[in-house]
């Protein structure tokens, strides 16, 4: 009776864990840039100059990742806290700002109404900052001066409003528009990621989600026409490969812990849905990085470019429920491999492999031309005319 026991809570143990909050969020983010992504595509063109990478690009894109993750895990060992995870951390406030400041001003030459509602909707966003920094729970020795901030924003956004209701159109780009998400997402990181020092946390998980996403749709707009059909497949070859490679070694994981320690919005952690609870009895939470947003965005552009909108949704279907198969059983896997995570790019290319092998030899059959016939048909006979008398 005990063995049986035994083995009945062993199986349990070993039961996957379903999680429906990550793949949701994965095919939705995928699905939302895919559409977006061929709406402002020729906005884009006209703005951003149209380029296309070759093999070498990727080549050179894949070893610059693996060199650059590489040398982020080893300084965040050698040297924790040091100068370089500061430059990292520069490096991505000023990449991630230049990306909203050049979406924003793509799309700031529009109608004047627009420009008011969404220089409103900032200055509102502004005030609940201001707000909510003089908070008891959020307080600390920067609160004055993150009160100041916010509404220091908050009045230059409307401003904005009623500069705009006396300012003749122009039709050009407003960068006094395009300024204000960038503004918006420096004071949040800054006050209460960097320098907070609150006993509420603001920034982890909800606002470094709300980014996460954004910035995951954002960089799927931007960089996906970058790539053909061709250019593609060579990427995601090599990029599952270089994963498998850094998070076996080990690399991968410790960089993804150093991210995260500094706050960056380069992953997205959502809680185990149904509810899971650790050891310690606390609220399970999942994480997926950015890149592999990325990854299974420009997956699914090329497949809309190459087949159609209709088998981009399936293929956007498949990278979901491939990637929740792969995660439900996830802590069997990284258990039996005795590694911190797993390469989502193998859980998602998994799912969008079968897609493009079933369409690529459907549309082969349907354009091989049929053999030529051997024999000759009788309404192809043609008689000469009789010249005898």
């Amino acid at each position: 009776m005990a063995k049986g026991i035994n083995a009945m809570f062993r199986y349990v143990d070993a039961m996957p864990t379903l999680d429906l909050a990550m793949p949701t969020a994965l095919f939705l983010a995928v699905l939302v840039a895919l559409f977006l992504s061929k709406r402002v595509e020729n906005k884009l063109t006209e703005t951003v100059e149209q380029k296309e990478f070759k093999t070498r690009d990727i080549l050179l894109l894949v070893g610059f990742i693996l060199i650059m993750v590489s040398v982020i895990a080893y300084t965040s060992i050698v040297n924790p806290g040091g100068i370089f995870e500061n430059a990292i951390l520069l490096f991505f406030m000023g990449s991630y700002t230049t990306l909203l400041f050049t979406f924003s001003y793509i799309f700031s030459n529009t109608t004047k109404p627009r420009v008011q509602l969404v220089s409103a909707g900032f200055g509102v966003a502004a005030i609940i900052g201001g707000v909510i920094s003089l908070l008891g729970p959020l307080g600390d020795a920067f609160t004055i001066y993150r009160a100041i901030a916010f509404f220091v924003l908050a009045g230059f956004c409307f401003g904005v409003v009623i500069f705009e209701q006396k300012k003749p159109p122009t039709g050009k780009g407003r960068w006094y528009v395009a300024a204000q998400p960038p503004a918006l997402f420096l004071l949040l990181f800054i006050f209460f990621n960097v320098i907070y020092g609150g006993a509420t946390q603001v920034w982890n998980p909800v606002l470094l989600d709300i980014f996460g996403f954004t910035f995951a749709i954002l960089i799927i707009m931007y960089l996906s026409s970058l790539f053909t059909w061709k250019t593609v497949g060579l990427f995601a070859v090599l990029l599952t490969f270089m994963d498998i490679f850094l998070v076996f070694s080990g690399p991968m994981v410790t960089a993804a812990e150093t991210f995260t320690g500094l706050g960056l919005p380069v992953l997205v952690y959502l809680p185990n849905i149904p509810i899971v609870l650790t050891e310690a009895g606390k609220i399970a939470f999942r994480g997926l990085g950015l890149g592999d947003f990325f990854f299974a965005g420009i997956l699914a552009v090329q497949t809309f470019n190459k087949f159609g909108k209709k088998t981009a949704v399936i293929s956007v279907v498949a990278m979901a429920l491939s990637f929740g198969i792969w995660e439900a059983f996830l802590p069997e896997i990284t258990t039996y491999f005795n590694i911190g995570g797993f390469p989502a790019t193998v859980c998602i290319i998994t799912g969008w492999i079968p897609i493009v092998v079933y369409m690529w030899l459907t549309t082969r059959n349907k354009t091989t031309p049929p053999p030529p016939s051997t024999t000759t048909s009788a309404t192809e006979i043609v008689n000469e005319p009789n010249l005898s008398n």
